[in-house]
Formats: C-alpha cells, sequence, structure tokens
C-alpha cells in the first residue's frame, strides 16, 4: 500500500442520524468528521443534515488544505461546480439493485429499435475500454456508435412522451443531499455544470420528476434533441458528446437548465462568464471524470469521487487521483459541507 494511502483518513458514519438545524435543542453528542481544519458536524449549521452509513478517504490531507484555503482567500465568486451524472449525482444502488443509467432507462414505443440499440452497445462497450485501441481510432469508433444510436432514435420514432414515460418507470434516484446543495449553489449564483456524454432531455426529465423543481445556475453538457410540434424526435443539435470529448471544450454546446423547465428569465453565467471561474470543485464517479475539466484553464482544483463498487480493488487508484473519495454509495451531504466551507469568507 501506498505511503499516501497509508496517511488517508478513513471514517465511518453511524447509519441513523436525528436531523439538526441551527438554534434547535440540544442533542447528545454527535459524530465529527474532521476535514482539514475544520470540523464537520451537525450542530451550528444552517443546513439541514441527515446522514447515512458512509465511509471518506482523504488521500493527501495537507495538499487539500491548501487547495480548501485558495479558493476561500478568492471567494465564491470565482468557484465553479462541474458534476459527472450517472453515478455521481443519481445513486448507485437502489433498494439493493443497480440503479438505472439516464441512457439506459430509455425504452422507445417500438421495443425493435431497444433490442438494435442493445446491440450497438454489446459491440462497441468493449471497445470503449480497450487498452489496445489507439485513442484517435477509439474516438472515431465512439463518434461512430453515439451516430448509429442517434439515427436509431430518429428512425424509431422516439417521442417525448416516450422519455417521460421511461423516466417514471426507471429506478433511478439521486443521492440525498443533491438537491440541497443545487440549492445551496444558486442561492449563491455558482453555476453548476452537468456533464454526461448521454441525452439532456432525459437528464432534464429525471430531474423534474425526482427534484421537481428547476435550477438557473444549472446547465446540462450533453446531446439534446430536437422535437417537433407533435413532439417527435427529429433531429439533435450541434456535435455529438460521446465518452471522450466530455469536457469543457463541449461547453457551448450546453444549453441552461431552465429552457425546459421554466423561469426561462432568471439570470444565468454565459460560457465566457463560466470559463473565468477558475476555482473548480469537480465530482465524478470514474477516474476519467477528471478530464471534464481539459478545456478549462483552472487556478485550483479540488476534486470529489464516489467510488460505487469494486472498492478493494480500485481504493489505491481512486485516493491517488481524487482529493476526496466517498465510498459505498455515499449521500451528498459531505459536499455540501465541504461547499459551505469553500464559500466561507477569509481563511482560518
Amino acid at each position: 500500500m501506498s505511503n499516501r494511502l497509508q496517511s488517508s483518513i478513513i471514517i465511518n458514519i453511524p447509519r441513523t442520524f436525528t436531523t439538526v438545524r441551527k438554534h434547535k435543542h440540544s442533542f447528545a453528542p454527535t459524530p465529527r468528521v474532521w476535514f482539514n481544519s475544520l470540523p464537520i458536524g451537525m450542530e451550528g449549521n444552517d443546513i439541514s443534515i441527515s446522514m447515512v452509513a458512509s465511509e471518506m478517504l482523504v488521500g493527501d490531507r495537507e495538499l487539500l488544505d491548501k487547495k480548501i484555503a485558495a479558493i476561500r482567500s478568492t471567494g465564491h465568486q470565482k468557484l465553479q461546480v462541474i458534476a459527472d451524472f450517472d453515478r455521481t449525482l443519481t445513486r448507485y444502488s437502489i433498494n439493493g439493485q443497480h440503479g438505472s443509467s439516464s441512457h439506459g432507462l430509455l425504452r422507445q414505443e417500438n421495443p425493435e429499435f431497444d433490442a438494435k440499440r442493445q446491440q450497438l452497445y454489446e459491440y462497441y462497450h468493449p471497445l470503449e475500454f480497450s487498452p489496445t485501441i489507439p485513442i484517435e481510432e477509439k474516438t472515431r469508433l465512439m463518434e461512430e456508435w453515439w451516430g448509429k444510436t442517434h439515427a436509431l432514435l430518429i428512425e424509431g420514432g422516439l417521442t417525448y412522451d416516450a422519455i417521460k414515460q421511461s423516466v417514471a418507470n426507471a429506478s433511478i434516484a439521486f443521492r440525498e443531499g443533491v438537491a440541497e446543495l443545487f440549492e445551496f449553489l444558486e442561492e449563491r449564483d455558482i453555476p453548476v455544470l452537468i456533464f454526461s456524454a448521454g441525452l439532456a432531455d432525459i437528464i432534464e426529465e429525471v430531474l423534474r420528476q425526482k427534484l421537481h423543481r428547476s435550477f438557473k445556475n444549472v446547465k446540462i453538457v450533453s446531446n439534446r434533441m430536437v422535437f417537433d410540434s407533435d413532439g417527435r424526435l427529429v433531429s439533435f443539435k450541434g456535435k455529438t458528446i460521446h465518452s471522450l470529448n466530455k469536457n469543457e471544450h463541449a461547453l457551448d454546446m450546453a444549453a441552461p437548465l431552465h429552457d425546459r423547465l421554466g423561469d426561462i428569465d432568471g439570470s444565468t453565467d454565459d460560457n465566457a462568464l463560466v470559463k473565468r471561474r477558475t476555482n473548480v470543485l469537480l465530482l465524478g464517479d470514474h477516474i476519467g471524470d477528471l478530464g471534464m475539466s481539459d478545456g478549462l484553464n483552472y487556478d485550483t482544483r479540488i476534486s470529489v469521487g464516489f467510488l460505487n463498487d469494486h472498492i478493494e480493488k480500485s481504493l489505491s487508484s481512486y485516493s491517488k487521483a481524487f482529493d476526496v473519495v466517498y465510498l459505498n454509495d455515499a449521500p451528498m451531504w459531505g459536499v455540501v459541507k465541504l461547499v459551505s466551507q469553500l464559500c466561507s469568507a477569509g481563511v482560518d
């Protein structure tokens, strides 16, 4: 085991907690998670906390301390959040079963086209992770895969009603604390970029059905559909976003979440303003998600990884790649606390 991993902090949080708000009655002492120099407990906070069993690992605490101090010193006006969607914002497991992904949940009215898309998946997915295919060839293959899949969605007559029904029937849910995280960031006009190689319209529908509200500061960087007046898919906007180009180079293809969810008069940072926010909090569940910030000339980046499965096998590599790692399909409360710390004034 590496020295870096040996010095890591792993915190077990008891399974059941009582929600505590600021200035409420006294409670029995609650466990604390020591996150850099500040204790992360549940008393004395403005944000309501309800925590479930989880573990947190910090691979290099001194480096994390420096990054937190650097971001706090420049103010939250320089901060943006970049997040993967599937199994980062959403849960990995639901009722003991793997949760659906935003792309995998889609069911067309004609099951023949679902079967054809599955055949494409079975052919191309192994190629996506092949260690022997050069990146240029792999990029061409991914563009080919996404193009064929999108063509099948159009040919099969996908409708927006089918998307709504697919989401309603899917086993997909957000991690606890995601809504509170978005609300906290929205109140401070901190942009959130959700990057996905899937379909923006499905992600928006998941947000609508599961969180029941819109967030003016959230942008979806993903493949966006064009529907006709009957709600039938006719084309896709812009260039294809696939698994190998899912980063801030694709930002110009993003569209504000509230375009479909309402509140269109609200102000949002345009792409240039977002790119000038040079401090980044990045959330992902794969080491490859670290590439989401490749197109941004950032000053300081704090990366948070969610290691959901194969923990023993992947623990060392995740602890080296991410500043903070949450294990076992952890809730989002630790990230809520981290963001609140980053947005507090000054340096302790």
